[in-house]
C-alpha cells in the first residue's frame, strides 16, 4: 500500500462507505442463518452482494469451505476499495489500520502450527487485505515450528516483538506471549509519528478505546492462563484505562481487574457482560462483549464527526463483524452445535 496523491476526500469516501454499511447482514439475517445448514447459507449469500465470490468459487469448493473462501475474499475486496477511494492523509490513515490484516495472518499461522492445523484449514482462514506479499504468506504456511515462523517474519514490523516474546513462549508453553506481542506492534506502528491535529483527533479516539479494550482482553487471558508471564512486558501503550503498572497488578488479581473495567469510562456498555462473566466465569462472552461495545463506540464517533476516518472505521468493523458472524454460524452448523450456543457465539447489538 503506498500514499495516494492528493488532498483527502472524506466527503467522497462517507458517502460510498453509508452506501456499503446499508448493505450489511442484518441481525435478523443472522438468526435466519442459524436455522440454515451450510449449503442453504452459501445459497442466501449468493443472492446476497456475496453472489460474485460464491459464483467464481462454487465450481473449486463446497460447504463450510466455500462459505469461508467468500467472506475473505470479498472482505479483502471491499477493504482494497477504500484505498482505491481514498486520497492524502485519508488513504495514509486507512492504510495504518488495514494492516491489522497482517497481525491477523500472522496469529493465524502461528495457532495453525500450535494445534497442529493442515496447511489448507489454516490458509482458509488468512485474509489477504494487508501488506504482508503472498510469498511471504506462501512461506509462512510452509513453516514446519513456531520458531521458522519467528524467523521468517525478521524485518517486518513483528519481527522484533516475537523473538523478544519467543523465550516466554518457550517456557510457558501457551500462545499468549505471542499474540500480545503480535498486537503491540500492530498498535505501536499505528501511533508511530501520528500527528493528532482536528483531522486525526477521532482517529486518535478511536485508537484509544481499542487499545483499551485490548489491554483487557490481553490481561484477562493472561490471568486465565495460569502462566507465569510479566502482563506489563506485553502491555499497549496509548489507552486511557490501564497504565503498565496497573495491569500487571491487576492481572493476577481478576475481581479487582474487573473492578476497573467496570468503574471505567466503559463500565455502562460492558455492565451486562461483566455480570456475566463474573457468574459464569466466561471469557468468550465478556470477549463479545468488547466487540459489541467497540462497534457502537465507532458508530457514535462516525455519526458524531461524519466527514472524517469515523465512518470508515466503524464500517471496517461492522464489515468484519458481519464475516466473523456468517463464519461462526458456518462452522457451528457444520460441527452440529445447537442454535442457542451458536447464537452465544455471535456479536449481535
Amino acid at each position: 500500500m503506498s500514499a495516494s496523491p492528493g488532498s483527502s476526500n472524506p466527503e467522497y469516501v462517507s458517502a460510498r462507505v453509508r452506501s456499503r454499511k446499508a448493505a450489511l447482514f442484518s441481525d435478523d439475517d443472522y438468526r435466519k442463518l442459524v436455522r440454515m445448514g451450510p449449503s442453504e447459507i452459501a445459497r442466501f449469500m449468493e443472492e446476497s452482494e456475496y453472489e460474485r465470490e460464491i459464483n467464481a468459487l462454487g465450481a473449486r469448493h463446497s460447504g463450510v469451505d466455500l462459505i469461508e473462501y467468500a467472506l475473505n475474499r470479498n472482505l479483502a475486496k471491499h477493504f482494497n476499495d477504500l484505498l482505491s477511494w481514498a486520497d492524502g492523509r485519508l488513504y495514509d490513515l486507512i492504510a495504518r489500520y488495514l494492516r491489522k490484516f497482517d497481525a491477523w495472518n500472522v496469529k493465524t499461522v502461528l495457532r495453525g502450527i500450535y494445534s497442529d492445523a493442515a496447511r489448507e484449514e489454516v490458509e482458509t482462514d488468512l485474509i489477504r487485505a494487508g501488506e504482508l506479499s503472498e510469498r511471504l504468506l506462501g512461506r509462512l504456511l510452509d513453516a514446519g515450528s513456531v520458531e521458522e515462523v519467528v524467523d521468517l517474519l525478521e524485518g517486518t514490523m513483528f519481527g522484533a516483538p516475537l523473538a523478544d516474546a519467543f523465550d516466554d513462549y518457550e517456557d510457558s508453553g501457551v500462545l499468549v506471549p505471542l499474540e500480545n506481542a503480535v498486537d503491540r506492534s500492530f498498535y505501536e506502528q499505528l501511533l508511530a509519528d501520528l500527528v493528532v491535529d482536528e483531522a486525526t483527533e477521532t482517529y486518535r479516539e478511536f485508537l484509544e478505546a481499542e487499545i483499551d479494550f485490548r489491554n483487557a482482553r490481553n490481561a484477562l487471558r493472561l490471568a486465565r492462563s495460569g502462566a507465569d508471564i510479566d502482563p506489563s512486558a506485553y502491555y499497549i501503550a496509548g489507552g486511557t484505562l490501564f497504565s503498565a503498572t496497573e495491569l500487571n497488578a491487576l492481572a493476577s488479581n481478576l475481581d479487582e481487574l474487573v473492578a476497573t473495567i467496570r468503574d471505567g469510562p466503559y463500565g455502562d456498555k460492558l455492565s451486562d457482560a461483566l455480570d456475566e462473566f463474573e457468574r459464569a466465569d466466561s471469557l468468550i462472552s465478556f470477549e463479545r462483549a468488547l466487540d459489541a461495545a467497540l462497534l457502537e463506540y465507532s458508530d457514535r464517533l462516525g455519526v458524531v464527526h461524519p466527514l472524517s476516518v469515523a465512518p470508515v472505521l466503524s464500517y471496517i468493523l461492522a464489515k468484519e463483524r458481519e464475516v466473523d458472524n456468517i463464519r461462526a454460524i458456518a462452522r457451528g452448523r457444520e460441527a452440529g452445535l445447537d442454535e442457542d450456543d451458536i447464537e452465544g457465539e455471535l456479536v449481535i447489538l
